[in-house]
């Protein structure tokens, strides 16, 4: 698609945009390190996220319900309004999400079925292209309302979700460009085509979720993207705004959107570890996170103290040898040997 068209996304970047990329690649790298080493305080924050990214991508478009009817639609309940609907489809399709369960990179029929699934509860209202033009129109505080997009024609609209899904296949394999900025012109283009009636700023955002973790970057299931954007809504429809200019032309500048969007994954990560580590050093933290790194192994397997060093790496190693101490004393691990060597098992 146009993002995607020449060397658009291998020409140099600007200086800010090859500093996110870079601080981004230093995040990714630790977040192995965090995923091992407090599985309880990494299950609190999974928790947390899927609500907030559930009622934050909703209210960015105007789609609220009371909290505790929030509650209960993420507890499973059934919806009972068109508002409560359109929430319970994002919460479905969001948690297949999660669970790896949508196929990445998209396809045209794959963007059709996901988009279907978010209108699950309001049968025939999904997963068909748009018949008719239409215009993006916001609403300004002082009640004014101006243009900000005019998305490709309806007529238009097949050939070029065709050839932007294919774009984006050859333009992940090839890895020619950093992923994150392939990320980028996908979810720039797509929201400049606008291929649907209606949710597709909801569906983009879920497309991106989903495209950042086939990338390798996890930080999502802990800390919503939605809520981030919806907290910086204002600068997010402003760097739309500006990238999307001539973008019917080929003649748009992505840096704005780069920038967003990188600078929205930065405070993710930032905002991980900083939950993390308030998670983590609370009382009896790291003598859960060392428990929890004791059950990952099977009853009769052999483990050292190095390698529960290696699972906690915030945990020192005398709480490691004082939790080992007790579990012995409790008959729940034994000792095979002696020195730092020395091998353990669940008993």
């Amino acid at each position: 698609m146009w993002s995607f068209r020449g060397n658009r996304l291998v020409e140099p970047v600007d200086v800010t945009v090859a500093n996110l990329l870079a601080a981004l690649g230093r995040y990714q790298g630790r977040q192995q390190l965090y995923q091992h080493q407090a599985p309880q305080a990494l299950e609190a924050l999974r928790r947390i996220a899927m609500v907030e990214s559930t009622e934050s991508s909703n209210r960015i478009e105007g789609i609220t319900v009371p909290s505790h009817r929030l509650e209960a639609l993420m507890a499973e309940a059934a919806p009972e309004t068109r508002s409560e609907a359109e929430i319970a489809g994002y919460r479905d399709v969001l948690a297949r999400i999660h669970a790896g369960q949508t196929e990445l990179p998209p396809a045209p029929g794959s963007i059709r079925a996901m988009h279907a699934d978010l209108y699950a509860y309001l049968p025939g209202e999904g997963g068909a292209w748009k018949q008719h033009d239409n215009v993006i129109v916001q609403a300004l505080p002082n009640g004014r309302r101006v243009v900000r997009l005019v998305p490709l024609p309806a007529a238009e609209t097949p050939a070029a979700m065709d050839e932007l899904c294919q774009s984006l296949a050859s333009a992940w394999e090839s890895q020619q460009a950093d992923r994150l900025l392939v990320i980028n012109a996908f979810s720039l283009d797509l929201s400049c085509i606008h291929p649907f009636p209606d949710g597709n700023g909801r569906l983009a955002r879920l497309l991106t979720l989903g495209l950042l973790y086939a990338a390798g970057y996890e930080v999502g299931p802990y800390v919503s993207l939605e809520r981030v954007i919806e907290g910086t809504k204002e600068t997010y429809y402003e760097a739309l705004r500006r990238s999307s200019l001539r973008w019917d032309v080929g003649r748009h500048d992505l840096t704005p959107w780069h920038q967003y969007s990188l600078s929205a994954l930065v405070h993710q990560y930032r905002e991980f570890e900083q939950r993390l580590g308030e998670l983590t050093t609370a009382p009896g933290a790291k003598s859960r996170a060392v428990h929890a790194a004791i059950t990952a192994f099977r009853p009769g397997e052999t483990f050292t103290i190095g390698d529960l060093e290696s699972a906690c790496p915030m945990v020192s190693r005398s709480t490691v040898r004082r939790v080992l101490s007790e579990l012995r004393d409790q008959g729940e691990v034994e000792c095979l040997g002696k020195g730092r060597s020395a091998r353990w098992r669940r008993a």
